[in-house]
């Protein structure tokens, strides 16, 4: 019986634990979150605290990614969006790092199980409806009211927003979790393919499977920022409320 493509995305318990009746115990997607938290945490205080004139290679490293996290905040919200800068650069650390560890073969892409991607969504949507009330109180609901939008629109318009809104958080889960899952999977096939194609014909599948590999690097890069980008942009529209000024202006 042939192994499934899907195979690799199977989670087994290593060491079951249940709390109160609440099952949480440690599969390979728990370990590997814990290597991400604990690399990303190593990069960011190593090359934070070892400032010199002549910065190290982790150094800049972390400088450089400290960098590009303010540009995408200040381009998409502006420097009132600092205050977000350490939840935003999470998400995109976290992200980036579960991306790229799992090219590595034999580990485990985290952000392929639509569990993680939905807990992320919707946590930033949740926050940015909380921030919207919070700072415009009932004024907020004016998101579901286009500017320019005439009277006799409202029925129609209101719905439409009121499912374009509820969608956000879906087709953020959704996209980096399908992204993930179909590289990994294509990855997976073509690994198969050039194992049983032998040394004749095996050798193409290998050389689209290195090939698939360079372009995954890319993608992981590619799905960490478009989350944080669009993180970036729903907590700015609930500061703004879509270009309906300012909080402070009112």
């Amino acid at each position: 019986m042939e192994e499934s493509p899907l195979h690799p995305f199977e989670l087994h318990e290593l060491i079951p634990i249940s709390l109160f009746g609440l099952d949480i115990s440690i599969n390979k997607a728990v370990i590997l979150m814990w290597i991400v938290v604990g690399l990303a945490a190593m990069l960011l205080v190593i090359g934070g605290s070892a400032r010199k004139l002549v910065p190290t290679k982790l150094q800049s490293l972390a400088e450089l990614l400290v960098d590009f996290i303010r540009g995408i905040i200040l381009d998409t919200m502006g420097q009132d969006g600092m205050k977000f800068f350490p939840l935003i650069a999470t998400l995109f650390v976290f992200i980036l790092f579960s991306n790229l560890l799992g090219l590595i073969p034999g580990s485990y892409t985290v952000t392929s199980q639509i569990i993680v991607t939905a807990v992320f969504a919707v946590s930033v949507y949740a926050l940015s409806v909380a921030l919207g009330f919070m700072l415009h109180g009932i004024k907020f609901l004016g998101i579901l009211v286009p500017p320019g939008t005439p009277g006799w629109l409202l029925p129609l318009m209101i719905p439409i927003e009121l499912v374009s809104q509820l969608a956000r958080p879906v087709s953020l889960a959704v996209r980096l979790f399908a992204n993930m899952t179909a590289g990994h999977t294509i990855l997976g096939v073509l690994f198969g393919l050039a194992i049983g194609g032998g040394l004749l014909i095996g050798w193409l599948p290998f050389a689209f499977t290195i090939a698939m590999n360079g372009l995954e690097v890319g993608i992981a890069f590619i799905q960490a920022y478009i989350f944080t980008v669009l993180s970036c942009v729903y907590l700015g529209d609930a500061v703004t409320l879509h270009g309906h000024g300012d909080a402070h202006a009112h």
